[in-house]
């Protein structure tokens, strides 16, 4: 008789679903949240542990065998060019949205609550002083171990690419390195594996602390902002998504079926780290090239925020609205124009979606304390982001090896299991 066994997917649905529960239970319960924390910080170590060396390495050896320089400049003007022409999409649908559903129109701010936002103001006025040549500049690591130890990613993704054609340069001398981060990746494609038995456990408790330290009660004052920027999502992925993936060929509905483990992951812990490895694994199961995959859904990572980016509009007009600002056609296209700076120029900053809006309200005179109206709901709209940055991300990886003539769609077996 065959023995019965849950798929990942399954486990960490189920995890999902017991977190919810139980942190409904213990909904204010500080020693509940207490006891719980642990058991999920504990499952994002064990991710931000293997982040670095298998974004490094799998560059590393994906530019190393396409070894052109020429091809690795195109692959990233085309990368750069579609995030761009996204990001300027997402803003439109964000910015369009809210004016129909006006989710800040007549209410009551007496009767919200308010968080401090004080830290977000701090980050912001730091970056603020940089400049987009600033930024640029950044991108280049003076010291490549210390990008790695800070987690930097932009810098660790540019020193992996010129290491990488470093290597293809010097021929059968840099067959050894090669052989190296060849190993590297594989074994910690083998332990990321390893750590995603632990990701029910890590997923049951990060979503019972979220529900039992906000609650879905918080959502209720501000319900009309959570379902317009779920609803806009949804719209986004099924239509916007939808049509792009149609236009290469693939289905979008089929490529949420491939990612659906990380999907529920990501939802559930607002972390797309946690999915990072996976996803660049799966995207060459699906037929996107190892050297395509391995670049474009990193760089993806800090350049195409398809969700965060949907909110920022969102939440920007939902602020103006909520004070009775009108903001004419002229200042929203100004809104879309500097969230299209400051989205790109603070990308990888810590707590960015209220980073970015922090810089945006001060450029167009809204008012920032707007924000402390919805920061405590803001982790509970965080999850549905995250998911959709990682829809975006991983059709990112098709649609620019559809553009490289390199696209080779194949069927993902999913009956696998981690």
């Amino acid at each position: 008789m065959k023995r019965f066994r849950l798929s990942l997917a399954s486990q960490i649905l189920i995890g999902l679903l017991l977190g919810i529960a139980v942190g409904g239970i213990f909904y204010g319960n500080e020693s509940a949240q207490s006891f719980l924390q642990p058991f999920g910080d504990f499952f994002l170590r064990l991710i931000k542990l293997i982040v670095v060396p298998i974004v490094l390495s799998s560059i590393i050896v994906a530019i190393a065998g396409v070894g052109d320089i020429k091809s690795v400049g195109k692959l990233g003007a085309k990368s750069l060019t579609y995030f761009i022409g996204m990001t300027l999409l997402c803003i439109i649908i964000g910015l369009i949205s809210a004016n129909i559903f006006h989710p800040g129109s007549g209410l009551n701010m007496n009767e919200l609550n308010t968080t401090d936002i004080s830290n977000y103001v701090d980050t912001s006025e730091q970056q603020e002083g940089k400049s987009i040549v600033d930024t640029l500049l950044h991108i280049v690591p003076t010291n490549p171990f210390k990008a790695m130890v800070e987690g930097d990613m932009l810098a660790i993704i540019f020193f992996a690419v010129v290491f990488g054609l470093g290597i293809a340069a010097i021929g059968e001398k840099g067959r050894p390195v090669l052989n190296f981060f060849e190993g590297m990746a594989n074994a910690m494609f083998y332990v990321t594996n390893l750590f995603m038995k632990y990701a029910p456990i890590g997923v049951f408790a990060l979503i019972g602390v979220t529900i039992s330290r906000y609650g879905f009660g918080s959502l209720i004052p501000l319900g009309k902002l959570a379902l317009t920027v779920y609803g806009t999502m949804l719209f986004f992925v099924v239509v916007v998504l939808g049509i792009v993936a149609k236009v290469i060929g693939y289905n979008i509905f089929k490529l949420i079926t491939v990612i659906k483990e990380e999907l529920i992951l990501a939802f559930s812990t607002s972390s797309s780290e946690t999915v990072l490895p996976r996803i660049m694994d799966k995207m060459e199961q699906v037929g996107a090239p190892k050297h395509i995959s391995t670049f474009v859904i990193p760089t993806g990572y800090s350049f195409n925020l398809d969700g965060s980016v949907l909110y920022q509009a969102i939440a920007a007009m939902f602020v103006a609205q909520m004070y009775g600002i009108h903001l004419s056609i002229g200042e929203q296209i100004t809104l879309m124009l500097v969230l299209m700076v400051t989205s790109k120029g603070m990308a990888g900053v810590p707590g960015v979606s209220f980073v970015v809006l922090l810089a945006t309200f001060g450029t167009i005179g809204l008012p920032a304390e707007g924000l402390m109206f919805i920061v405590g709901i803001d982790r509970i709209l965080d999850m549905g982001r995250t998911a959709v940055n990682v829809v975006g991300n991983s059709l990112a990886a098709l649609v620019i090896a559809k553009w490289e003539g390199q696209f080779n769609p194949q069927e993902v077996d999913q009956t696998q299991k981690a």
